[in-house]
Order: C-alpha cells, then structure tokens, then sequence
C-alpha cells in the first residue's frame, strides 16, 4: 500500500454523514479544501494586519499576490476587468495553496481530482455567461460570431465557435487536474523505487548504491512539481482572466 502511487488519491471518510440515501460525509478532501482556505486567510491576515509603510515579509508577499494578479487581469481583460479582482484572486490563491499543499508528505492533493477542478472551471464559465447576458443581453451571442467571417462560412464558424466555448469547462479542468496527478505518481514512483532497493536482500550492498540515480530524480521532481503548482495557478488565471474578457467584451 505504501509503494502504490494512486493510494495518495484515494478519499476517505473522515466524519461519516448519511441523510436518506445521501452521502454527506465529511472526507480528506474536504479537509484540505478547508485546509486551503483557513491557511490562505491566515497568509492574507498576518500580510495586512500591519500595513506598514516600509512593508514586512509577509506584507511583501501579500502585496507581490495582489499585484500580480491584478496585472495579470488588467493585460488581459483591462482596466474594466478590475471588477472580477476578488473573483480571479481567490481562485488563484485557492489553487496555488492547494498545490503547495500537496507537496508535503501525506497531506492531500485536492486539484488533483477532476471533480474539485472541474467545479472550479464551471464557476468560471457559469460567471462568464451570467455576467456576459446580464451586461450585454443576447449581443453576448456575438461571441459565437466573429467579425469579418464570409455570410457563407458564418454556420460552420459559429458551430465551431460554440464547441469551443463548451469545451472551455473541460480543457480548463483537465489541464489542472492531469498536471497534478502525473506529477505526483511520478514523484511517488521515483521515491518508492529508493525505498525498494534499499530493503532490497538480493541486492547487497549494491542496493544502496542503484538508490542514489532515483533518489537525485526525486529530488529534482521535488523542485519541479513546486514549480508546476505555481505555474498551473498561473495558467488556471490567465485562462480565466480570456475567458473574463469575453464575457465583458463578447465582439472583440
């Protein structure tokens, strides 16, 4: 159980919940989202509290969050897009913290479940089109034409348009998700190939030895995956922030 690289996924009920039929159990995964939360409030509290004029670590931190991500919506969606600040914030935040999260031994991946990203992702798209006919009423439908396009090619182009709006939800979720996942079983894999060979009998001394090419990969992997959990926040908000400035400029 120990060496097996998909048994660090696997939820389990924590406090057991059953209402009718319904399973409302309180699980590891619902732990580590409140988890994600509660440590994102106490990173975001102790940054402001002090509010000095020559900043702390902490506020430091906290002020190198806020502005990058209130750059990052501003080149993609512009000054307008500043509405959605608290919005695209606290989906970066929360995914970042749940990534780096996960890297610490038998804690819980929580943006390594489909069913965790894929809600994200919806949130997402469901802002996107309730803000997107709210503000602009069915001209948001000019999304799905754009302009210029021959009168001729205007059904082919907008199927393929609007298939592409609906596979947002999934590229979205999928990226997050399937970039979580493979890095943590290949980590896993690496680091259970160290432990075998060292328990290893039939190798001797020579296991000892054969341990140390997997053990430097593990390493290595380390350090990737903790760039892999910022860059896939990142990329969760810059996909984000595109999809934001549709719903705020549909014709463009």
């Amino acid at each position: 159980m120990a060496q097996d690289p998909i048994h660090q996924f696997q939820i389990s009920k924590i406090i057991p919940i059953e209402v009718g039929s319904l399973d409302l159990s309180f699980t590891n995964s619902a732990l580590f989202m409140v988890a994600t939360v509660a440590v994102t409030s106490l990173f975001l509290i102790m940054g402001t509290s002090g509010r000095g004029l020559v900043p702390s670590r902490w506020q430091s931190m906290v002020e190198m969050s806020y502005e990058f991500v209130a750059s990052t919506l501003r080149s993609s969606a512009g000054n307008e897009g500043m509405r959605f600040f608290p919005f695209v914030f606290s989906l970066f935040m929360f995914v970042l913290i749940a990534n780096l999260l996960g890297m610490f031994p038998y804690f819980f991946t929580v943006t390594s479940h489909i069913i965790v990203t894929f809600a994200l992702a919806m949130l997402v798209i469901s802002t996107v089109v309730v803000y997107g006919f709210a503000k602009h009423g069915t001209k948001f439908l000019g999304l799905f034409v754009p302009h210029g396009v021959p009168g001729a090619l205007i059904p082919l182009v907008t199927l393929i348009e609007v298939i592409s709006f609906l596979s947002r939800p999934i590229s979205l979720s999928v990226r997050l998700f399937a970039n979580m996942l493979a890095g943590h079983i290949t980590l896993k894999v690496f680091t259970g190939f160290v432990v075998s060979l060292l328990a290893s009998e039939s190798l001797g001394l020579f296991g000892p030895v054969t341990s140390i090419l997997p053990l430097i990969m593990g390493v290595a992997l380390t350090g990737l995956e903790f760039l892999v959990a910022f860059l896939q926040a990142y990329v969760f908000t810059v996909l984000t922030c595109m999809y934001l400035n549709d719903a705020l400029h549909p014709s463009h």
